[in-house]
């Protein structure tokens, strides 16, 4: 592809793209549209009555410059999105948290004169709240939903929040359209459900007629959207902001959050009863991990970029749905973040904490990303509803810990007593009086030479090439996860022609994946694919892009469970426990009764979980060990016949001893290289370090 030329040329009107009626071809590029009202749709205008003539794009300086305050419609609209959920946040509601500290390994004074990223070796307390989006805040942790990843750095220069998700792009380009993204993922609104989940009409109807969602669409299908922790996710800032230096001169940056413990994600079908066996299996992960010692911990790495080649990409770097391949711009590791406490009160921290991008700190600048623009306008504005007015910054979880001041006064909930007459500037009357300073936060001065209008640039035209990226960087089994979510979820929507609809755009990504949804759909033929404005290139993988190859083979930070019965055998349960947390791993013994039960050697081994509540889905291996009485008594139990039977069918390691194997028959579980004999303590270890691959195509059909 072409390198990108500056200033972007507007995108023409295409007439051609324009959306049909819905008995009619449904193939527009909703993006891209102006779209008319006609027929028997009414013209939409704003809640004033004011027609308008564009929904899709915010009023911009340029085609690639910032969003203008002026812009009343995209105001009106978010602000009343914001406002629309009390006092619950809308998106990202239900969550998890946790204090911590960041320390700088890396300086990059090179780049940037913010001392949180300048000071190597200080530590910098955090509160990093893990969150899904789709669900409120009653759902449960485990759906296939992108994840909130935000943290927000007490620095000595005032708060810096970085919020983001565990995936480095997003669905729209443009904050025009979250409110529309947002409330086509939300429950159906007429009947109130499906509750945290995408797979229903609205969504996948916005997504067949929003070619710019697709990228996005790859992660959310992929094993991404199904993480095993929430201490094995990767974080992302998603948008490109800039690192300003002491001249004032600019570099741009992207942020990552790369997981110690590395990625892992759980498969489709051990998801769905995580959700049974646990609502709360993340969170609680969480709490033991950090209760226990075993601190979660992130290595912060950072993608460092001029100008210069920002303009040689094959893509517009401010596009949000848009990523870097670390094979072009390598990732640098400059920090770490801990987290080693627990908040008192979920409450008052989990709940009340505010996160706004608008939150810098001098050294670090925005883009022109127009979602981000959009972004430092809405955060703001919907912590004024939820927390109850503009004092929200005075709740403890969301006051610097370095001094501030300045005249703002009063309002709702107001909590300083402040002293004195002034409350203004300039004034003469008060010695103590706060005034700006030359220290203070700066903007680059960046040129722009555009003319202001509601448009995309050129350069935001292709929704199809990281697209394509993202699906063939992913292994074989992946790419059949990927493909199988796909179906799944379009196999719940009830409107025939959005399933087709997509299975068409999916042929823009690839010809290969879009046979195999259309096939798994019961499509006689493939529908055609809609035009694209640019059609997709092809770029070389990114296997920095996919989980499997990159996930560690190992047992730190996973938990193993071991069944028991009366009779089982006691240096055999002992060895495996003993060979598990050498290699790093919690155990947990699981019985028929939460008492516990009496080992062979007369010993009443306590349970830390009753077999009918603890499902092998909690565990990342597990062991059986039983007298022959115990086994066959067991093979009676559904119970501890689906523990196998999950384990198996969920790609862990299984170890067994004799007494066992009648559980393991009923249970129809065959031997592979991941089950192995109880007494070879080793052989299950180097088993439970990773997912028994080769036997998913025994277990299921993918397509």
């Amino acid at each position: 592809m072409a390198a990108r030329k500056t200033p972007s040329k507007p995108l023409p009107s295409d007439p051609s793209r324009q959306p049909a009626s819905r008995s009619g071809d449904r193939r527009g590029n909703g993006d891209e549209l102006q779209q008319q009202a006609g027929g028997s749709h009414p013209a939409m205008t704003t809640a004033q009555g004011i027609p308008i003539s564009d929904n899709q794009n915010s009023l911009r300086a340029s085609t690639r410059g910032p969003t203008l305050l002026e812009d009343f419609i995209l105001r009106e609209k978010i602000t009343h999105f914001d406002h629309e959920r009390i006092p619950e946040r809308i998106v990202h509601a239900r969550g998890s948290a946790a204090h911590g500290y960041f320390e700088l390994t890396k300086s990059l004074a090179r780049y940037s004169t913010a001392k949180i990223l300048t000071e190597a070796g200080e530590r910098t307390p955090v509160f990093t709240r893990f969150s899904t989006v789709a669900g409120g805040a009653g759902s449960v942790d485990t759906p296939r939903d992108v994840r909130g990843f935000a943290v927000k750095f007490y620095t000595r220069e005032g708060n810096w929040d970085l919020v983001g998700n565990n995936i480095p792009v997003f669905f729209i380009q443009d904050a025009m359209k979250f409110p529309d993204m947002v409330h086509s993922v939300k429950m159906e609104p007429d009947r109130a459900f499906p509750q945290a989940a995408s797979a229903h009409d609205t969504f996948w109807d916005f997504v067949s007629l929003t070619p710019e969602t697709m990228h996005m669409i790859m992660w959310a299908m992929s094993d991404r959207t199904l993480p095993r922790s929430l201490r094995m996710i990767e974080g992302f800032g998603v948008h490109s902001f800039r690192l300003l230096d002491g001249d004032g001169n600019s570099t741009f940056v992207k942020f990552h959050w790369r997981p110690k413990l590395g990625i892992q994600s759980t498969v489709w079908d051990e998801a769905v009863k995580l959700q049974a066996a646990d609502n709360d299996f993340h969170r609680r992960d969480l709490f033991e991990a950090i209760q226990s010692g075993n601190f979660p911990e992130w290595e912060l790495g950072v993608q460092l970029f001029t100008e210069e080649q920002a303009e040689s990409f094959p893509f517009d770097h401010l596009d949000p749905t848009k990523l870097i391949p670390e094979e072009t711009i390598p990732l640098q590791i400059v920090g770490r973040m801990v987290l080693d406490r627990w908040p008192d009160n979920f409450f008052a921290e989990t709940e009340q904490v505010a996160y706004c991008p608008a939150n810098i700190v001098p050294g670090i600048d925005f883009s022109n990303d127009p979602l981000l623009q959009g972004r430092l306008f809405s955060y703001l504005d919907t912590q004024l509803i939820r927390l109850g007015g503009p004092n929200f910054h005075q709740i403890p979880v969301n006051a610097p810990k370095c001094p501030f001041a300045n005249h703002q006064r009063d309002g709702h909930m107001q909590m300083q007593v402040h002293k004195g007459r002034v409350n203004y500037e300039p004034s003469s009357l008060q010695d103590d009086s706060p005034r700006a300073t030359p220290a203070g936060f700066r903007s680059h001065a960046t040129p722009d030479d555009g003319i202001k209008g509601r448009i995309r640039a050129e350069s935001f035209a292709d929704h199809y090439t990281q697209a394509r990226l993202f699906f063939r960087s992913q292994t074989p089994h992946e790419q059949a996860h990927l493909a199988s979510a796909l179906v799944f979820e379009l196999s719940k929507v009830e409107t025939a022609h959005v399933r087709e609809a997509v299975v068409g755009q999916l042929r823009h990504v690839d010809e290969s994946l879009a046979r195999r949804v259309a096939d798994g759909l019961g499509l006689d033929a493939l529908p055609p694919a809609p035009p694209a404005k640019v059609p997709a290139q092809d770029m070389p993988p990114s296997p920095a892009l996919r989980i499997i190859g990159r996930m560690k083979e190992t047992l730190q930070g996973r938990c193993v469970g071991i069944l028991i019965h009366d009779g089982s055998d006691a240096a055999t349960v002992k060895a495996l426990r003993k060979a598990a947390e050498g290699a790093g791993a919690t155990v947990k013994i699981v019985a028929p009764k939460v008492g516990g039960a009496t080992l062979s050697d007369g010993r009443k081994l306590a349970a830390d979980g009753q077999l009918a509540g603890t499902p092998s889905t909690v565990f990342d291996a597990v062991a059986v060990v039983l007298s022959d009485e115990g086994g066959k008594q067991l093979a009676k139990e559904a119970a501890a016949v689906d523990f196998v039977r999950d384990a198996f069918g969920h790609l862990k390691a299984i170890a067994f001893d004799a007494g066992a194997q009648a559980v393991l028959k009923a249970g129809g579980v065959g031997k592979d290289a991941g089950v192995v004999d109880a007494g070879d303590a080793k052989a299950f270890i180097a088993a439970a370090r990773t997912r028994q691959w080769e036997r998913e195509k025994k277990v299921r059909m993918l397509a």
